[in-house]
C-alpha cells in the first residue's frame, strides 16, 4: 500500500507562527488505520498567553473560547495517546508538528514522529499546479469545509484529500510521491523544529537571530536581514545548499523571523528600513546620511571648480538642477572623476585630486587638454567637464509629481500602496484612502533608496504598474 498503514492527520491552530514563541489554541486529529478512519479527536487549549487581534478575527478563536479550556499539560497524555505508533499528516507539516513537539517539550516530554506533509504531497502529485495551500487545494478538487481555520474543519479537508490520492494513482507513482513528502528540509540544529515550515509562499523579509528569544523589555541586533520573492522557498533552498561562509552563519541561527508583503518593491523597502534601522552584524549596512552630490562653480579660475553638496535627507526638487551625480565617500566621487578625467582629458588639478599649480602629470602624460598650462581656457575645460558629469548624474524623475504603486498578494488578501516622489519613498500605506495625507509627508532624499528605486523602476513591467497620485 503506497500510503502508510497507520497516520494520524493533524491540525493546529495557533497564537501566530513561531513554534517556540507562540502557543496552540486548538487541535484536532483524525486517526487512519487500514484506509479506515478509526476515531476523531478535537479540544480547545488554553495558550496560557493572549491571542492576537489579528489571529482572532482569522481563525474565529477568541480570548474567551479558551479561557475555560484545558492547558497543553492537562490533554498532553490523551494527544501522546492519539498520536502514538503513527506516522503525523499535517498541511506544512512540519509547522504543526514543531508546535506539538515543542509544547510536548515544555511540559518535559519527548515526542518524536515520522511526518507526512500533504503539500509536498500535493507538490509532488500535481506540479503543474503553483498553489498548493488549503484554499487551492480546497478550490481545485471541491473539497467540503464545514469550517476553515478551525482545526477539525482543516482536518477533514486533508482527510479527503489524502483519500483521493489513494484512488487517483498508482501504487508507484503515490509510493514516491510519499517518500518525497516524508523528507524533512534541512536546517540548522540550533533551529526550532517547524520553523521553515511556518513560512509563507509569499514575499518578504527574514531575519536570522542569534538567540532563541529577546531579553524581556529589550530587542536582540540580527545577524541578517534579508528579502525574498517566496520565503519559503529561498530560506528552504539556503539552508539546504549553505556552504563555507553561509553554513558558518547557519550554524548560529537560533531564531527566525519574517514579515509578509503583499509584493516585491514591499519587501525591498522593508529590507532598506530594517537594514539601516536594525544594523545585522552579517549584512552590509547601506549608509545613506553619507550622500553627497556635486556642484560645479562657473566661472572659477583656480582649481578645485567642484563643490561637495550634502544631500542626504534633502528635498531633491529644491536642488534646482545643480547637482550633479549621487556619491556616498571620497573614495567613491575620486575613482569616477579619475576614470572621466581618462576619458574627457580632464585636469586632475581643476577636479581637485591632485595638489599644485603648472602642468599637471596628466598633462605630460598628455592626458590632459592643458587647462593647467594655459593651452585651454577654463571655460572650454569646465564645459567638458560638465558634459562628462552628465553620465553620472540622477536620473529625471520620470513623473510630474507623486506616484503610486499598488502591491496586492491575492492568497491572503494583503494589500499595499506605496508613495514614491523625486526617488523618495513617502511611505507605505494598506489603505488607498490614506494616500492624500500621506503625500504632505516632506521628500528626503536616501542614496540607497534613489538606487533601489531606480533599478526597481527600470523593469518596463514595474514602470507600467506605476499610477499618478490623484489629488
Amino acid at each position: 500500500m503506497a500510503l502508510p498503514d497507520r497516520y494520524v492527520i493533524v491540525d493546529v491552530e495557533t497564537t501566530g507562527a513561531h513554534p517556540v514563541r507562540d502557543r496552540i489554541t486548538e487541535i484536532a486529529v483524525i486517526r487512519i488505520e487500514g484506509g479506515v478512519e478509526t476515531g476523531r479527536w478535537e479540544t480547545l487549549v488554553h495558550p496560557g498567553i493572549p491571542i492576537p487581534g489579528m489571529i482572532q478575527d482569522l481563525i474565529g478563536i477568541t480570548d474567551e473560547m479558551v479561557a475555560q479550556a484545558p492547558a497543553f499539560a492537562d490533554i498532553a497524555d490523551t494527544l501522546a495517546g492519539w498520536l502514538e505508533g503513527s506516522v503525523f499528516v499535517a498541511h506544512n507539516a512540519r509547522f504543526d508538528y514543531g508546535f506539538i513537539k515543542n509544547a510536548f517539550a515544555r511540559v518535559q516530554r519527548e515526542f518524536e514522529a515520522p511526518v507526512l506533509c500533504t503539500v509536498k504531497l500535493s507538490r509532488a502529485l500535481y506540479p503543474e499546479h503553483h498553489r498548493h495551500g488549503l484554499d487551492a487545494l480546497i478550490a481545485r478538487h471541491g473539497f467540503v469545509c464545514a469550517a476553515r481555520h478551525r482545526a477539525m474543519g482543516d482536518t477533514e479537508v486533508l482527510k479527503q484529500f489524502v483519500a483521493m490520492t489513494g484512488e487517483a494513482f498508482p501504487a508507484e507513482v503515490l509510493a514516491r510521491a510519499v517518500v518525497k513528502a516524508m523528507k524533512a528540509p534541512q536546517r540548522p540544529a540550533g533551529l526550532p523544529e517547524g520553523s521553515l515550515d511556518g513560512l509563507p509562499d509569499a514575499s518578504g523579509v527574514y531575519l536570522f537571530y542569534a538567540t532563541p528569544e529577546a531579553e524581556p523589555g529589550r530587542s536582540d541586533t540580527p545577524l541578517l536581514v534579508g528579502q525574498a520573492l517566496s520565503l519559503r522557498a529561498k530560506l528552504t533552498a539556503w539552508f539546504a545548499a549553505a556552504k563555507g561562509k553561509d553554513a558558518e552563519l547557519a550554524a548560529r541561527v537560533r531564531r527566525l523571523e519574517w514579515v509578509e508583503t503583499p509584493g516585491e518593491l514591499g519587501a525591498l523597502l522593508l529590507e532598506l528600513a530594517l537594514l539601516k534601522s536594525h544594523r545585522p552584524l552579517a549584512n552590509r549596512i547601506p549608509d545613506g546620511d553619507a550622500a553627497f552630490g556635486l556642484r560645479l562653480l562657473p566661472n572659477r579660475r583656480r582649481p578645485p571648480v567642484l563643490e561637495r553638496v550634502a544631500i542626504a535627507g534633502t528635498d531633491p526638487r529644491s536642488w534646482a538642477g545643480e547637482v550633479l551625480g549621487a556619491f556616498r565617500n571620497r573614495a567613491e566621487v575620486d575613482n569616477r572623476l579619475r576614470e572621466l578625467a581618462m576619458l574627457y582629458r580632464l585636469c586632475p588639478q581643476r577636479l581637485g585630486l591632485e595638489a599644485g599649480s603648472g602642468p599637471c602629470d596628466a598633462h605630460r602624460a598628455k592626458r590632459c587638454a592643458g587647462v593647467c598650462a594655459g593651452k585651454e581656457r577654463p571655460e572650454e575645460h569646465d564645459a567638458r567637464l560638465l558634459g562628462a558629469l552628465g553620465s553620472v548624474g540622477l536620473k529625471a524623475w520620470p513623473w510630474n509629481g507623486p506616484v503610486v504603486v499598488a502591491e496586492r498578494n491575492e492568497d491572503n488578501g494583503q494589500t499595499a500602496f506605496h508613495l514614491l516622489d523625486a526617488w523618495c519613498h513617502l511611505g507605505t500605506v494598506a489603505d488607498e484612502a490614506a494616500l492624500p495625507a500621506l503625500a504632505a509627508t516632506p521628500r528626503a532624499f536616501d542614496l540607497d533608496a534613489y538606487r533601489l528605486l531606480s533599478r526597481w523602476l527600470a523593469v518596463p513591467a514595474n514602470a507600467a504598474r506605476v499610477q499618478p497620485l490623484s489629488r
